[in-house]
């Protein structure tokens, strides 16, 4: 075994994070992503999702996430799925300040009768999902600067299928994507939920560095051989991960970003988006007090607003 080290390690073993790596001396580049107490078993717990739908959403915020480690500017990315299937709507949300946030739209009768056809066993994205399509949508928060999205049909079993057949058809390049969730059993019976997720990519050869196949290869072969415990064991830090992985090279790891379990939504957006709605609407959708009442889907907040204040 080499002695080569991991050339910087600011990661130890701590959870909700994402960081980006480059692979030395060659022309692979990653990044990394650990979420626990702190994001997504907040995010998880808040509505009580079935079991295989909450490990669905826990890889799709871990997704997000770990292409939000790639912003150049400040916004936020959107991970989006809609289908026929018992989830109509999946959405996660990670955002340049840390912020991320996740929702799920769940048809019960349909996931029901999806359980007792699989048994209680995992099903796949196309019994979720049935038809639909996966987006990616960057959205800057300066208003001068477009948006960007792309969508591609669901295809694969499992959503790091998916992702990547989208970044081969939307970004062409070559890009192999893990994500791992689980449900951790405490003494008590506490549960708590935590992810890990990790992707590699391939840099484009050019005439200073010639071919990048041989490198990408050898990388991608190491980077298969990832098992889901691994991405999301508490007594394995991610620098040891990739350690474990690509001694050979040595890993160069950039300063991670921290990640919140944090919403957007705010009493000046809901009532921004009441005032524009006619007055005879809003009188229709109010209480018997005169109050109109929502909550946010993705936090759970509940607010309320006297319509003479609307």
């Amino acid at each position: 075994m080499t002695d080569t080290p991991i050339i910087h390690d600011p990661l130890g073993a701590g959870d909700d994070f994402v960081a980006s790596f480059q692979i030395e001396d060659t022309s692979v580049r990653g990044r990394i992503a650990r979420l626990g107490d702190g994001v997504l078993d907040p995010i998880l717990k808040r509505h009580d999702y079935p079991r295989w739908a909450a490990y669905l959403l826990g890889e799709a915020v871990t997704l997000a996430v770990l292409v939000s480690a790639s912003l150049k500017f400040d916004g936020r990315v959107m991970v989006q799925a809609q289908g026929e299937g018992p989830v109509s709507l999946m959405v996660a949300e990670a955002r340049s300040d840390g912020g991320v946030r996740g929702y799920l739209r769940i048809d019960k009768a349909k996931w029901d009768k999806l359980e007792r056809i699989n048994k209680g066993q995992r099903p796949h994205i196309p019994q979720v999902l049935a038809k639909g399509v996966l987006a990616l949508l960057l959205q800057p928060n300066d208003p001068d600067q477009a948006p960007w999205q792309s969508m591609v049909p669901i295809e694969g079993a499992t959503l790091s299928d998916c992702a990547q057949v989208w970044f081969s058809q939307s970004e062409q390049v070559p890009t192999r994507v893990k994500l791992a969730v689980a449900e951790i059993s405490e003494p008590g019976g506490t549960k708590r939920w935590r992810s890990g997720g990790a992707l590699i990519q391939q840099v484009a050869g050019d005439d200073a560095r010639g071919s990048t196949d041989e490198p990408w290869d050898n990388a991608r072969h190491l980077f298969d051989t990832i098992a889901d415990i691994e991405l999301v064991d508490p007594d394995v830090a991610a620098a040891t991960l990739l350690f474990r992985l690509f001694h050979e090279n040595g890993v160069r790891l950039e300063p991670p970003r921290a990640l919140t379990d944090k919403c957007t939504c705010s009493d000046e957006k809901l009532l921004t988006t009441l005032r524009q709605m006619p007055r005879d609407e809003i009188v229709e959708l109010a209480e018997a007090d005169g109050a109109i009442t929502a909550d946010c889907q993705f936090c759970g907040r509940l607010y309320r607003f006297p319509v003479d204040e609307i």
